[in-house]
């Protein structure tokens, strides 16, 4: 009962979510390059109250993200694209990729500069299956968005692949400690683990060399 107070109240909630998220935000803007690729990660997708399948909030902060990303990047005069990164996971009617387009279109950013990767179903996968897209692309500049949580994993995946992108944190999450139990600070605190133990499991996949 003491462990579960602990957790809703934020007590190891907090110290989890900030070990997780302990890359800092990165303090000069990203530099943009003549073709520059901005690669965002997908968060899941959930039905809404009129069953309509939508992204995730922190999907929401990553479309924004990318979508101010790329309207700073062609106001430079370069070359640019977005790879949504993301699969069905969820097995949902549609893929976290395909759910997002219509929200970074809303937000003035072209078809034709969208690319699409839908089969990845965990931040490996991500890494692996865009590192193969951009076989295809002659860029010279990579930035990686995500949320704060999951950048230090994206980026042990992506540099797995030979992959040095530019980190951008698309958003941080919070937790609220008192006396009082909160659901979101479990959400927090699974998050938090997920990260944690995906970071580990990359080490000892690493070490046992399975990849």
């Amino acid at each position: 009962m003491a462990l579960f107070w602990l957790f809703a109240a934020g007590w190891l909630a907090a110290p989890l979510l900030d070990w997780a998220q302990r890359n800092p935000q990165p303090p000069t803007p990203p530099k943009y390059g003549t073709h520059t690729v901005i690669v965002m990660l997908g968060s899941g997708t959930y039905y809404d109250d009129d069953h309509k399948l939508v992204p995730k909030r922190d999907a929401l902060a990553r479309i924004a993200a990318s979508a101010e990303i790329y309207s700073a990047c062609k106001r430079t005069g370069a070359l640019c694209e977005v790879i949504i990164s993301g699969g069905n996971p969820q097995q949902h009617e549609a893929s976290e990729a395909d759910t997002y387009l219509p929200y970074l279109l809303q937000k003035q950013v072209p078809r034709a500069d969208v690319v699409l990767e839908n089969r990845s179903l965990t931040t490996y996968e991500n890494a692996r299956d865009v590192a193969a897209v951009l076989q295809t692309l002659h860029y010279d500049s990579l930035i990686l968005v995500t949320s704060a949580f999951q950048m230090p994993r994206a980026l042990l995946d992506f540099h797995r692949f030979g992959l040095t992108p530019e980190p951008v944190i698309s958003n941080t999450r919070h937790v609220r400690v008192g006396l009082l139990p909160r659901y979101e600070n479990f959400v927090n605190a699974e998050i938090a683990l997920h990260e944690l133990v995906g970071i580990a499991q990359f080490h000892v996949y690493r070490w046992l060399g399975w990849f």
